[in-house]
């Protein structure tokens, strides 16, 4: 138990990006998915966490989703370069957008089918997820919820059926996040925000809520891809540019 344990399941993009994170630094990690060990998810719980990614070591642990908390946690110094906000929230309106052109071209009958391998999340739920991570944020910073995850790994309303209401549901998110930008944007470097994994940095905050919905999105390509269909101007490698994304797709 006092060996690195990362506990992590499939299809979680901050599992995927805390692996390759650790990997790219060196250091050793025992692997732990807690999809396949149960009771590994019991482990977590008698320190008081539930959720994941977590790094561990004995009875000492940090949540992965920041990787400066992650890096202090195995004591390597690492220079995190961030894009400043402004180009974050320019890249991630433009992702937003791209996912609401994409989701309209996934055939209806397509949208019950698994998305992602080893985790059960539907091609809907996938779509719907990715403007559930921007819903996060905005309620994080405008009403104070803390738990980020209780936004955006909630299933989507049963009502939501067919792809015109998730983009209708993008389209809603992407305009709140334009009005708080242009109300509050200027203020995003120095502001912090209260999460469940602690005090940061807005500006840190908003970096992973834009890569995590830029990870999405580009797993609604693959998804139509699969499908045999051609993404319609589809988000490329200049347009991830700057983002701290997993170089894996789904692991």
């Amino acid at each position: 138990m006092n060996e690195l344990r990362v506990y992590w399941r499939p299809g979680c993009s901050s599992c995927v990006k805390v692996k390759e994170f650790l990997t790219n630094l060196g250091v050793d990690y025992e692997s732990i998915n807690v999809s396949a060990r149960p009771e590994a998810m019991e482990e977590l719980r008698a320190l008081g966490v539930r959720t994941v990614p977590v790094v561990a070591r004995g009875s000492d642990y940090v949540f992965a989703q920041e990787l400066a908390d992650v890096s202090a946690f195995v004591g390597r110094k690492v220079d995190f370069q961030r894009l400043a906000p402004a180009a974050l929230y320019d890249k991630w309106q433009q992702v937003l957008s791209a996912a609401q052109r994409h989701v309209m071209q996934i055939p209806a009958a397509r949208l019950a089918e698994r998305a992602t391998p080893g985790r059960d999340r539907s091609i809907r739920e996938l779509a719907y997820h990715v403007y559930q991570v921007p819903d996060a944020f905005l309620q994080a910073v405008e009403d104070g919820v803390q738990d980020l995850t209780s936004v955006y790994n909630a299933p989507p309303p049963a009502d939501v059926t067919r792809v015109e209401q998730i983009r209708d549901y993008g389209r809603a998110v992407s305009a709140r996040l334009e009005r708080w930008w242009r109300r509050d944007g200027s203020r995003a470097t120095q502001a912090k925000l209260q999460t469940y994994y602690g005090d940061q940095p807005l500006h840190h905050v908003m970096e992973r809520c834009t890569w995590h919905s830029a990870q999405h999105a580009r797993q609604i390509m693959a998804v139509l891809e699969r499908c045999g269909i051609s993404p319609e101007g589809p988000l490329t490698a200049a347009d991830y540019a700057g983002l701290p994304m997993p170089a894996g797709l789904w692991e």
